[in-house]
């Protein structure tokens, strides 16, 4: 894949890889970070990215397989002073429950709620269960 200077590429991160985790496995987890503008191409396959300053611990050298050409509009790009860490875990924040369900399994029954994240890229809304959701986020049921 070829990019030019001052393309915008998102950063593909392993949460789970490395000294650094970006956070927690799990369909919540970020795949990719970005947009970055590149600022030079470095040998064959390699560019380095133009990282902002709380991401300093980060060598910006990377090779192509790690980045992936950006294509939002600026508009949908969330900024990273937006974005909570807390122990090295993006925290994602839920804004509201939707809906609330009963699943029935074989010996139980389990109360599910449909809950809209704040942040988050794609399909914003999942469905989760409500005493979790209770125990961690008791504000959303008062």
């Amino acid at each position: 894949m070829e990019f030019q200077i001052r393309d915008r590429v998102m950063l593909k991160v392993s949460p789970w890889k490395g000294i650094i985790r970006f956070g927690k496995r799990g369909k919540l987890s970020p795949h990719f970070l970005g947009p970055f503008p590149i600022i030079e191409h470095v040998g064959l396959q390699a560019y380095k990215l133009d990282l902002p300053p709380e991401m300093s611990g980060i060598h910006p050298t990377f090779h192509v397989c790690y980045l992936r050409k950006c294509l939002a509009e600026e508009e949908d790009v969330i900024p990273l002073s937006e974005i909570r860490v807390d122990n090295d875990r993006c925290v994602e924040e839920p804004e509201v429950i939707l809906e609330k369900e009963t699943k029935k399994l074989r010996h139980k029954e389990v109360v599910m709620v449909k809950v809209h994240w704040k942040h988050h890229r794609g399909a914003n809304v999942t469905w989760e269960a409500e005493e979790d959701m209770k125990r961690r986020y008791p504000h959303l049921f008062e």
